[in-house]
């Protein structure tokens, strides 16, 4: 029971981030990347004035949250790996509320609504720095 206890919270993170690479990264096609774009694209704008370093943004996010994904199961740096979780979903979170809106493309706040679980799991999985026994 103790490793579900110590394991839900990361696979739930790792999931919702890596799950969103596909669209960073354009493994989901050209309406995936597209859309993708279109949002980054809004988020420089607002922040930068120029549209023109969504792919910078895109692509580094990105990373970002492949690396978060990746830390959240090495015991040693787990604790890192929620961290970083709680910055990205953080910075996701805030993004939603300044930018885009709750609702973004129709979607009903489903980004909004997986940023906030990850960040949920990101802030248990950083708390959580006992080893696993």
């Amino acid at each position: 029971m103790k490793k579900f206890y110590y394991y839900t919270p990361r696979v739930v993170a790792a999931f919702i981030m890596v799950q969103t690479l596909f669209f960073k990264f354009g493994f989901g096609g050209a309406g995936a990347l597209q859309e993708s774009k279109n949002l980054f694209s809004a988020v420089t704008q607002f922040f930068f004035g120029n549209p023109d370093l969504e792919g910078l943004m895109r692509i580094g996010t990105g990373a970002g949250e492949l690396v978060a994904s990746v830390l959240l199961f090495v015991p040693k740096f787990s604790k890192y790996g929620g961290l970083m979780t709680l910055g990205l979903m953080s910075g996701a979170i805030t993004t939603h509320l300044l930018v885009l809106g709750i609702v973004y493309n129709d979607d009903g706040g489903t980004l909004f609504l997986m940023a906030c679980i990850a960040l949920i799991s990101g802030g248990k999985a950083f708390l959580d720095d006992k080893k696993l026994k």
